[in-house]
């Protein structure tokens, strides 16, 4: 079994293009409505526009506070690459990277009106990660 996340969004072609740029990743669908996210050719991500196709639980994106509970990780062999990737978008970063000390990773919270993390493999922070975390500087804009 594998997971299939699903996330409803204004915008499906602007919000492609961000995640496929984040994740480094290749669209699989494309289109205003719909679009798949792959790597090696599995599905990664799929994004979904709001009230598209008739579907009941996409139906008004003003019912519920942005997010609500919904948390979507990443995890990446490349952290910093995906950090500097983020930067360069003008993500909206909430928690510049620090090390997790539960998952002995590296973690950095990003927000595109859900709550996403970009994660090193669990175990590979070292103890030179336990610094102050880093700096980065503030963010430009908030994704689409």
């Amino acid at each position: 079994m594998r997971a299939q996340p699903l996330i409803a969004v204004r915008d499906a072609e602007a919000s492609s293009r961000c995640y496929q740029e984040l994740l480094a990743r290749a669209s699989g669908h494309g289109g205003p409505e719909y679009e798949r996210l792959l790597e090696d050719g599995e599905l990664i991500l799929q994004l979904h526009a709001w009230g598209a196709h008739d579907h009941p639980n996409l139906g008004d994106p003003d019912a519920a506070p942005n997010g609500h509970g919904v948390l979507l990780w990443f995890e990446t062999d490349d952290f910093d690459a995906a950090v500097a990737r983020a930067h360069a978008l003008g993500a909206e970063i909430i928690q510049e990277p620090f090390v997790n000390p539960n998952a002995q990773h590296l973690e950095c919270w990003l927000r595109d009106r859900i709550a996403t993390s970009s994660c090193s493999p669990a175990g590979t922070a070292t103890s030179a990660d336990r610094c102050p975390r880093r700096s980065l500087p503030q963010a430009r804009s908030k994704p689409p």
